[in-house]
């Protein structure tokens, strides 16, 4: 009876599509339906709801703000959250969070910046030690 009532509900609703959503360190995608004039928005958040009631990992969040979607097959810009999903005309999408800029890294985490320098500087150390031969002073 529930299965009928849903389908009645989306009649008129227009195109509906099964997209796939990868999210990096997940064991597999997402899968869901939705509808193609649905934005971009509305599919990150049901995507991240979906995610989370499944129990996956890496825990994600809820916060829709803080990921992007992508669509490996059209370029390296991620999609507006404006933009319907059927705006591509593809199925399958790469869930992202968003990239932080250096005012978010300097206002809230300035205490951890020294040490991402420390740690790069020293994997730079170890490298051009490894390169350069070894002279034993026998």
């Amino acid at each position: 009876m529930l299965l009928y009532k849903q389908k009645k509900n989306q009649a008129g609703k227009g195109n509906r599509l099964l997209i796939s959503i990868n999210v990096l360190g997940s064991a597999g995608p997402i899968r869901f339906v939705v509808n193609e004039e649905e934005l971009v928005a509305a599919v990150i958040d049901t995507a991240l709801k979906s995610y989370a009631r499944e129990g996956r990992l890496p825990i994600l969040g809820s916060d829709l703000n803080k990921f992007v979607l992508y669509c490996p097959h059209a370029g390296t810009e991620a999609l507006s959250p404006w933009e319907t999903i059927g705006s591509m005309g593809v199925r399958n999408f790469m869930l992202c969070k968003k990239p932080q800029t250096e005012n978010a890294v300097d206002e809230g985490k300035s205490a951890a910046t020294p040490l991402v320098r420390k740690g790069s500087s020293s994997w730079k150390a170890w490298f051009n030690k490894s390169l350069n031969p070894k002279i034993s002073s026998h």
